[in-house]
């Protein structure tokens, strides 16, 4: 009834590891590494793109197919009022969500360990940051708490979060070095108030169910020495000691079903940032189907061709208004 049981793929290394920080800390380096060192996979931070990356043909599509948002726009006009912030930060919630889900499910399916650079669980510290900038209305953040607790309960939290800590003097400096142009209009106190929000609440926060290591960006250089202390955890701690190959089972169906994963990121409420008339949406949603999402011959038109989700999210919210930046992100999984 199981199929195949996950237990018996596992090993010593057969967990999900997220390495965190601001930007510019050295993460990404950290966490290749490590995976690297112990045979693990590693799943580099979800962007924008992140579906499009693993989907198709690999070729990144246009902004409109991607929540109407890019990073260049959020850092030359953060607080444009057209709502690009969140739904900058709601689209990139949403990839991370997707990701974490393909990590899982590369774990229990293969038994290999996965280390990905930041999570759905990390991710509300930049939110935090733009309404502390004033870059959101609050009602974005209360959109998103609610988001966030519906789309991750059905996970498992990683079994360690390891933190390089570098101060926000020393991110600005790598990001006017090796930064992209638009990068480098960073305001320093979103970098503190990122920093904060790490320190405040998510490590804090996480350390309850997860492991939890932190460096400085000097120290975290020394991968020699990262490892060790990892070998040294005793991973006793969270809701992971409490599964068995049947909980492991129901887990692997639920993060195989992209569809359903995201359906539980798509809340119908009237959100203006993320939210566009049904008109609107139609004329995006034929655009893409035209290019991208081929239908074979014989196959049934609107509304029968289009995903499950999607249909009864659009009914839910009537004719007037659709929520864009994630029905989108579903009608692309679909293709």
């Amino acid at each position: 009834m199981l199929g195949e049981r996950a237990s018996k793929k596992f090993t010593e290394h057969s967990k999900v590891f997220t390495v965190e920080g601001n930007l510019s800390s050295g993460k990404g380096k950290l966490a290749q590494q490590i995976a690297e060192k112990l045979g693990m996979k590693y799943f580099p931070e979800a962007d924008i793109h992140y579906q499009d990356r693993i989907s198709g043909d690999g070729k990144l599509l246009s902004e409109k197919f991607n929540g109407f948002c890019n990073l260049e726009k959020f850092y030359t006009d953060p607080k444009s009022p057209d709502g690009h912030s969140y739904r900058l930060q709601y689209w990139i919630f949403g990839n991370r969500v997707l990701q974490y889900a393909d990590a899982l499910e590369h774990l229990l399916s293969t038994g290999q360990g996965v280390v990905l650079e930041r999570s759905p669980y990390s991710d509300f510290v930049f939110l935090d940051a733009m309404l502390k900038q004033g870059y959101v209305h609050k009602r974005c953040l209360d959109h998103y708490k609610e988001v966030k607790e519906i789309s991750i309960c059905e996970f498992l939290p990683p079994h360690l979060v390891i933190y390089v800590d570098m101060p926000v003097s020393e991110v600005q400096k790598k990001i006017q070095e090796k930064g992209k142009p638009y990068e480098k209009k960073v305001s320093p106190s979103y970098l503190q108030s990122i920093e904060d929000a790490y320190k405040r609440t998510f490590l804090p926060e996480i350390s309850e169910s997860s492991e939890v290591l932190q460096y400085t960006a000097t120290a975290a250089e020394d991968v020699e020495k990262v490892i060790e202390d990892i070998e040294y955890l005793k991973f006793d701690k969270g809701p992971w000691v409490e599964q068995d190959d049947v909980s492991f089972h129901h887990l692997r169906l639920y993060v195989q079903d992209k569809s359903g994963v995201l359906d539980s990121v798509s809340i119908p409420c009237f959100i203006p940032e993320i939210t566009i008339g049904g008109t609107e949406y139609d004329k995006i949603y034929y655009e893409y189907r035209a290019g991208h999402l081929p239908l074979p011959q014989g196959a049934p038109t609107w509304p029968a061709a289009l995903p499950g989700n999607l249909y009864c999210k659009r009914s839910s919210l009537g004719a007037s208004t659709s929520q864009a930046t994630m029905l989108m992100l579903e009608t692309s999984g679909s293709g």
